[in-house]
């Protein structure tokens, strides 16, 4: 593969999503990904479903849940959603042969990304003492649930726990008594991307001093990091953020509005938006208490009465098309299936053909950046579907001369 991240070897000792996730980012953009998977069962993920899909030359290749009676080699569509672009090797980490040949990899690396619990590494004699004598210019990515130090620093994590430590379920919902999660594992989603956007940071440190280093995240500290104005209002202004189910909490009109057929969402985000909006719709934009955003926020319930009595005229589709006409942001709500049917999403390259090892032929969700030089598109666009578990592990051994 090319890419940007082409001269780069990671080696991949995480599993399930958040390291998973990072060193996909990094495999998307060229570099060489070498997951270590425990022999037999592999990455914890494999085994999440349904749904599942079964290689084809065993029947139908059809979805189903895991009762059905088919193969057991079939392939998680979790799994493969987080592991595109790599290559698999099985290692036990406990047995010394395994371990050196971890280590023969290591000696090679420029990266290595690891998400076991604070101390597990130190008790399989893999420390990063021990990582960074071995390679001093690694650069060690550390991904825990709540961070490695700290009252709760051995604590582990999983998605869902942590998008409610960290305060994102208290603002997501319909309301304040109804405390809901994002509908991805976003807090592990997260907790990958800034793992890897402090990988390049540290890389990038590399080049000056010759120097690798460990660079720590969790998925506390990813969550609370994008609490954004939501952080702000408690710190500065001392005001708790609660659920406001579809609607901004400080911007109205700006939510989800119900329509003659459906449902259409605007984002009224200036006053000049909003005159817009209101001539459009021959509404008074200077009405007596509505005429600013602060006023219309704290009126927001009369807001949505307003705007759902204007839209209950129209049917939805005409409804994006005036407001187009009138320049207001608006759009519908999709079903992924319409995602990935709609023509602009694969105008992005947001879907990819790759052929994968037991299933034939598959579609993947493709990576969300593209590159350019000049006028011309230099984004890879050939990418390799998600390993079997151990799909590579001959052909890793054999360069390491340990065939």
């Amino acid at each position: 593969m090319g890419g940007p991240l082409s001269d780069l070897l990671v080696v991949d000792l995480s599993r399930a999503l958040a390291g998973p996730h990072a060193t996909m980012m990094l495999g998307d953009l060229g570099a060489r990904i070498v997951k270590v998977e425990a022999p037999g069962h592999g990455d914890d993920t494999r085994g999440w479903g349904p749904p599942f899909r079964w290689p084809e030359s065993d029947g139908d290749g059809h979805v189903g849940s895991a009762d059905d009676g088919v193969p057991e080699d079939r392939e998680s569509t979790y799994f493969l959603s987080a592991n595109r672009n790599k290559e698999s090797i099985a290692l036990n980490l406990k047995d010394d042969a395994d371990r050196e040949v971890l280590l023969d990899l290591v000696d090679r690396a420029d990266v290595l990304v690891e998400n076991f619990r604070t101390g597990v590494l130190d008790r399989l004699g893999l420390g990063f003492d021990t990582l960074m004598e071995r390679n001093p210019r690694l650069v060690v990515l550390s991904i825990t649930g709540f961070g490695h130090d700290g009252p709760e620093g051995g604590r582990s994590g999983y998605d869902q726990i942590a998008q409610g430590e960290a305060g994102l379920m208290s603002i997501t919902g319909s309301g304040a008594d109804d405390p809901q999660k994002v509908g991805t594992p976003i807090s592990d989603i997260l907790g990958g991307m800034y793992g890897a956007y402090g990988l390049l940071a540290a890389l990038h440190e590399r080049e000056r001093t010759g120097k690798g280093q460990v660079v720590r995240t969790s998925l506390l500290s990813a969550t609370v990091g994008v609490l954004g104005f939501q952080g702000t209002r408690w710190t500065i202004a001392e005001t708790v953020g609660r659920a406001a189910g579809n609607h901004h909490a400080s911007i109205s009109p700006y939510g989800l509005f119900r329509c003659a057929d459906g449902a259409v969402q605007i984002a009224v985000g200036s006053e000049g938006l909003w005159r817009d909006f209101c001539e459009g719709f021959d509404l008074d934009p200077a009405m007596e208490g509505f005429a600013t955003n602060p006023e219309r926020v704290a009126r927001r319930e009369e807001v949505v009465e307003i705007v759902e009595r204007v839209f209950a005229e129209w049917e939805a589709e005409k409804l994006l098309t005036r407001l187009a006409e009138v320049g207001i942001p608006a759009g519908k709500v999709r079903t992924i299936d319409e995602v990935f049917a709609w023509d602009q999403t694969h105008s992005q390259g947001l879907l990819i053909d790759v052929d994968h090892a037991t299933l034939g032929g598959i579609q993947l969700p493709g990576p969300p950046l593209r590159f350019f030089d000049g006028d011309e598109e230099t984004t890879n666009r050939d990418h390799a579907a998600p390993p079997v578990l151990d799909q590579h592990g001959a052909s890793i051994r054999a360069e390491l001369g340990r065939g």
